[in-house]
């Protein structure tokens, strides 16, 4: 299972709580081969001050906010296209919901990579956690090492927390020092494009996370750097093409090549 790639269209908060617009964001995921949609659990009560409280943002945070009813609903209608649902978390209180909706999976945002208290409880409860490593000191991400389950559940995935991020941003020398550190890893990008993707998928990456949208002129930030349901379909056919290229045949001659092999060999050097 986990020599294949598995593409995670990451609606977030785009839909910004509208349940329609997700119903169709999660279709048009489905159809551009996504595997997984992501979005995020939060809630606007636990968020601290800041400057968010003045500029416009808590009110786009109070619209996006994923009631309880809306992640079952969520679910509900991934299932309905036959496609994952997991969101990310940022805080304790709600992994007892999250847990109960899908222990399968859940994601650890790189705003929470510090956070030991939450990473710990989320290898203990969940089958799998992806971990985003984007604004994080080596050492934060060396010590997550360290903690029980993690070589069993957790899959690091190389990030670079910038919105968008520029392409001599994108850091994938780190990536290889990443790879040595888990056993799965995987890439989410936030490149405006699809060409991180597949340098990602090219050097091992085996979830890839892109932010996903049907319309970047839709209310918030994350639509306007997020690929189109075209782009999303481009990543997953060269998905597929790779999926396919490291099925293993053997070492030996593939039934494909007989005809060379018995044929050809020595045509012109009579050996």
């Amino acid at each position: 299972m986990e020599n294949k790639v598995f593409i995670i269209a990451e609606i977030g908060w785009n839909h910004m709580g509208n349940m329609r617009l997700a119903e169709k964001m999660i279709s048009s995921a489905k159809k551009a081969g996504a595997d997984f949609c992501k979005f995020q659990t939060w809630k606007v009560r636990r968020l601290v001050k800041g400057s968010w409280d003045i500029d416009g943002r808590k009110q786009i945070y109070d619209k996006a906010e994923l009631t309880d009813e809306k992640h079952y609903k969520l679910k509900k209608i991934c299932k309905k296209y036959n496609i994952g649902f997991f969101t990310s978390v940022f805080n304790l209180d709600d992994l007892p919901l999250l847990r109960k909706i899908n222990k399968k999976i859940i994601k650890i945002p790189s705003h929470e990579i510090y956070n030991i208290q939450l990473i710990s409880k989320c290898l203990k409860n969940f089958n799998k956690v992806l971990i985003s490593v984007g604004a994080s000191k080596w050492h934060e991400i060396k010590k997550i090492t360290k903690l029980k389950n993690f070589k069993k559940k957790a899959i690091l995935m190389h990030c670079v927390s910038s919105y968008p991020c520029e392409p001599n941003n994108l850091n994938f020398k780190k990536f290889e020092n990443i790879k040595k550190l888990s056993p799965i890893y995987g890439y989410s990008g936030h490149y405006n494009g699809i060409d991180d993707a597949i340098v990602a998928i090219s050097n091992g990456a085996k979830y890839i996370e892109k932010h996903f949208t049907v319309n970047k002129k839709l209310p918030g930030r994350d639509n306007k750097f997020a690929i189109l349901p075209s782009d999303m379909m481009k990543i997953s056919k060269f998905r597929d093409f790779y999926n396919e290229s490291f099925k293993f045949k053997g070492l030996n001659v593939q039934k494909c090549e007989m005809d060379i092999y018995k044929n050809y060999r020595g045509r012109w050097s009579g050996k």
